[in-house]
């Protein structure tokens, strides 16, 4: 028997395995709507039964439903505009830290340099709201225009030898006196960079520009910083055409001291160099004569176009040859080491030495390993020029005893005077301004003062007399600069030329010469310690010298931040 549909077995539970699980239970209503499954919604949708307010024009939304209202994913809005709940008189109070929003002082009782260094140093969204010193025109600033005076400039600093943490500095300052706030500025050994973004929405600017050719002449750095503290300046108006015509101007200005001129200062120099580690007036002449030569052949060379590496083999032959010769005669008045050493003290790349070690201090490796580079190309130039000479002077029998390493006599005040001399015909060959030439020589009388006093009369160490001279010249020198506004170079380089390490040089190739190796690189090492001496000295100086004047920055005087470094994690 066949039951009928509906009958009392049709009525009977079913077992659990016949009953599917996503069935609804006996007396829940089945919903209408499509499931959950099959019209899947967004996490960011609004829930139903919520309305929204309609959006005005400008809000971002991109379409509005008959009524007004419309869901949140099809509403289009830009990330950067404000919500619109905000309300610039009714907006909630901001967070503030504990110990308080720090505000930034930016007065100009402190030089532009340490002002743009303090500000390239901040967070982008910490610095001080941009006021443009100069006023550009209604139409804004003309972005190319400013980044293209700006590569310009920083191209005759990096050019003239200035370090790449204060290139830097000088170019965020054109910019932004010139309006350009957001301009992130870049510099390495042979290239500069520069970018500018107007806003968090606009696409970026770039520009960049290539260092060719550099050449020494602190008048022109000089003249260069002029314009840059004009053009910070909010007592001058500085257009763009201003700014451009003065450093036409600056470029096409003639050197200060004609090649001649040069070249008597770097005899002057040996001379001086000679007198100082103990010769007498005919060694001086000597070694000039020997100096001059040699600076005569190097200007040969590089009218020939030949690289900068031969020019320093072919300039430290004359001085040595000079030696041997005198060594051949058996001119018992005169001392070759003496002679030899003064035309290495003309040679001594001591000016990129120390913008190479100041750049590494400051952070800019690629920029400082580049300039410690070329400092060993040339001085390796120095030891292949010396080399072949002594070499040759051994084999003809020259008795050349580096057994005979001399102390210079105690004559303090010929001492003295044969440093200022060396300092003033030094900064003839950086061709410095007039005005700066009186300082720098005193600050280098001073330096071989402190020198002689520690090493000679304290019996201290020789490179922790040189270190402790250095820092006070780059002291003095930086003290001198923030005076005067200007670069500190053409107070320092100079006045570190009694320091360099001439004697251990020479010394030290002599001992190679003759086959002592280990001696030669004994004294080579301490000649190299004697540089690295001096250029950590003139940075420290340079850095202390901070603590006495007033420096930008948190209120309570607070000096400018540092690079934050890893500590070796």
């Amino acid at each position: 028997m066949v039951a009928e549909p509906g009958g009392p077995e049709d009525q009977k539970p079913q077992s659990d395995e016949a009953r599917s699980a996503f069935v609804p239970p006996t007396g829940v209503g089945r919903r209408t709507s499509a499931s959950e499954d099959d019209q899947p919604t967004s996490e960011f949708a609004i829930p139903a039964g919520l309305t929204t307010e309609p959006q005005g024009a400008g809000t971002g939304s991109a379409s509005g439903s008959a009524s007004g209202q419309t869901s949140g994913s099809d509403t289009i809005g830009s990330a950067f505009a404000p919500p619109r709940t905000y309300s610039a008189q009714h907006s909630p109070p901001a967070f503030t830290p504990a110990h308080g929003s720090p505000m930034i002082r930016l007065t100009k009782e402190a030089p532009w340099q340490d002002r743009m260094r303090t500000m390239l140093r901040m967070p982008v969204a910490e610095r001080p709201a941009p006021e443009p010193v100069q006023r550009p025109d209604e139409a804004g600033p003309a972005v190319p225009r400013v980044l293209d005076l700006t590569l310009r400039i920083g191209e005759l600093l990096l050019a003239g030898g200035e370090g790449a943490e204060d290139v830097e500095a000088a170019m965020f300052a054109v910019t932004r006196s010139y309006g350009l706030d957001r301009s992130e500025p870049t510099v390495t050994f042979t290239l500069l960079s520069i970018s500018h973004q107007p806003s968090l929405v606009d696409d970026p600017v770039t520009a960049s520009r290539t260092v060719r050719r550099r050449g020494t002449d602190y008048t022109r750095l000089a003249a260069v910083f002029r314009l840059i503290d004009d053009i910070t300046t909010g007592d001058v108006e500085v257009s763009l055409e201003d700014a451009y015509r003065r450093l036409a101007e600056i470029r096409r200005n003639r050197h200060p001291y004609s090649g001649w001129v040069l070249t008597l200062a770097g005899g002057g120099l040996a001379g001086a160099a000679s007198v100082l580690v103990g010769g007498g007036a005919l060694v001086f002449v000597v070694a000039a004569i020997g100096a001059m030569l040699g600076d005569r052949l190097a200007w040969l060379c590089a009218g020939r176009g030949l690289p900068e590496f031969y020019q320093f083999v072919v300039a430290a032959m004359p001085p040595a040859a000079l030696g041997v010769a005198l060594t051949l005669t058996h001119w018992s008045d005169v001392r070759p080491s003496a002679v030899i050493t003064g035309g290495l003290f003309a040679l001594l790349p001591g000016r990129a030495l120390v913008a190479g070690v100041q750049d590494g201090l400051t952070g800019f490796y690629i920029t400082a390993a580049a300039r410690l580079l070329e400092v060993m190309y040339l001085f390796i130039g120095i030891v292949v020029g010396v080399l072949l000479v002594l070499y040759l002077g051994v084999q003809l029998g020259a008795q050349l005893n580096p057994g005979t390493r001399f102390f210079a006599p105690d004559r303090p005040v010929v001492q003295i005077l044969a440093s200022m001399a060396l300092c003033l015909a030094f900064a003839i060959l950086l061709q410095q301004d007039r005005s700066t030439v009186l300082a720098v020589t005193l600050n280098g009388a001073v330096a071989w003062v402190i020198y002689g006093a520690m090493a000679r009369t304290g019996h201290i160490s020789p490179v922790l007399a040189t270190a402790t001279a250095a820092g006070l010249v780059g002291l003095f020198g930086q003290l001198f600069a923030r005076y005067r506004y200007t670069s500190s170079l053409p107070f320092i380089t100079a006045a570190i030329g009694p320091l360099l390490p001439g004697s251990a040089t020479y010394f030290g190739l002599l001992g190679m010469a003759q086959g002592n190796v280990n001696a030669g690189l004994a004294s080579l090492s301490t000649a190299v310690a004697t540089a690295l001496a001096i250029a950590i000295g003139v940075n420290l100086g340079s850095e202390i010298s901070r603590l006495f004047m007033r420096v930008p920055g948190a209120v309570g005087g607070a000096n400018r931040r540092a690079a934050k470094r890893t500590r070796g994690f």
